[in-house]
């Protein structure tokens, strides 16, 4: 059995969530981002962990990109977001944030561990950590040597989505990471005009993807440009106010999602724990 990692002596984790897609492309970093604000406006003390180390994101999205984390004598104090959230990434570390990473699987799954190990998080109620698509090296190291709470996949309602989500539910089972549930992304765009939902992808088969795998569908999160420009200019913060109906709606859902993983979790006895 490969042994759990312990976070900085100056941290204290209530709950490491993943989260996870099993391709490019679906806007995984942005469903992180959207996570950690939505958490931290509740009242939570959150941190990311942007484990992406080959295709960074997070601190762009933050408006974060030109500030550095620093190292101190008891480790390496991540970035503060404006709103509080604690972030670490690589690009938060390379001298020129254009630099490639040019590491192999070994050497980042050792970073990633060190992001846990040596960065001073403090007291945090949720660390959340954005995975890299699909199933390799990175995941396999985070599910395996992190005390992981719960895995959310990330997912588009194409066609396809029902191949990609098994994959990486098959995974999360066969690393016996509890999966706390799916959240779509780019679900449907709202017209401005006259307000009707189009569903551009098509149906979504993300609902009865969820319900084959016996997950629940957490949330729908629509395609918006005004969400695109926040996150280009870094103030991606503060999307849940200017969109009031999308932040009202996703804080309900991820609450009642939440909710219903604590609430299904099986409690397993202390005597069998030591089995």
């Amino acid at each position: 059995m490969i042994q759990k990692e312990s976070p900085n002596q100056f941290s204290t984790i209530k709950n490491i969530i993943g989260i996870m897609s099993g391709k490019g492309g679906v806007g995984k970093s942005t469903v992180t981002a959207l996570t950690a604000i939505t958490l931290n406006e509740q009242g939570y003390k959150v941190g990311i962990l942007d484990a992406d180390i080959t295709g960074p994101s997070i601190p762009k999205l933050f408006g974060l990109d030109k500030q550095k984390a620093t190292g101190t004598p008891v480790g390496i104090e991540p970035v503060v977001s404006n709103t509080g959230i604690k972030i670490i990434s690589v690009n938060l570390l390379l001298e020129n944030e254009d630099e490639p990473v040019v590491w192999r699987g070994p050497v980042i799954s050792n970073a990633v561990k060190q992001f846990y190990t040596d960065v001073v998080w403090g007291d945090l109620d949720y660390l959340l950590i954005d995975l890299p698509p699909g199933t390799g090296d990175v995941p396999l190291t985070v599910m395996q040597s992190l005390t992981i709470d719960g895995i959310i996949i990330v997912s588009t309602p194409q066609d396809l989505v029902k191949m990609i989500v098994n994959k990486s539910v098959k995974m999360v089972k066969m690393l016996h990471t509890p999966l706390i549930g799916i959240i779509e992304n780019m679900s449907f765009f709202v017209c401005p005009n006259c307000s009707e939902k189009h569903k551009i992808f098509g149906e979504s088969k993300v609902k009865e993807a969820a319900e084959s795998v016996n997950t629940q569908l957490i949330s729908e999160i629509p395609m918006d440009a005004l969400m695109v420009a926040l996150a280009d200019e870094g103030k991606i913060e503060l999307y849940p106010k200017h969109n009031f109906t999308f932040g009202e709606k996703f804080s309900d859902d991820l609450k009642k999602g939440l909710d219903h993983f604590e609430s299904s979790k099986v409690v397993v006895p202390d005597a069998f724990k030591m089995m």
